[in-house]
């Protein structure tokens, strides 16, 4: 009986490595699947930045809250924008929505009346305001 044990332990030693695993993995793949990593890439590539507009109204009120958005989001870009006759406070930089959805959700804690856009025209740099006296940016990092 005793010999019948170790037989069929050598045995079943020596057939396990037989019984394994072998190390090839075959993928399936739908040739419509590359397509449409394709078309998302070309998608992606035409998105244009996205802004968080917080405020809206005159010059003082919009230098106090970037103020107090840079005390609270010291991490996030802030931008004061003047477009006759208003000024704006534009925050972050998000490229997709989703990124710019979960921005949102926090910083309307705080700024209700906050909004997700797409800019319409490039921001003006440093350089070109003294090009154009009558539009004017400043600048909080």
């Amino acid at each position: 009986m005793r010999k019948i044990i170790i037989f069929f332990t050598i045995i079943s030693l020596c057939t396990t490595t037989l019984l394994g695993q072998s190390g090839n993995i075959k993928i399936n793949q739908s040739n419509k699947l590359d397509s449409i990593i394709k078309l998302k890439k070309e998608l992606n590539s035409r998105i244009q930045n996205l802004r968080i507009q917080i405020y809206i109204g005159d010059r003082d009120n919009a230098e106090q809250i970037i103020q107090e958005f840079v005390e609270i989001f010291n991490d996030t870009k802030a931008d004061v924008i003047y477009e006759t006759p208003n000024y704006k406070v534009w925050v972050g930089n998000y490229y997709t929505q989703l990124e710019a959805d979960k921005r949102l959700v926090e910083i309307r804690k705080k700024f209700r009346s906050a909004f997700i856009f797409r800019p319409e025209r490039q921001e003006i740099f440093e350089d070109e305001i003294e090009a154009d006296p009558n539009q004017e940016k400043l600048i909080m990092d």
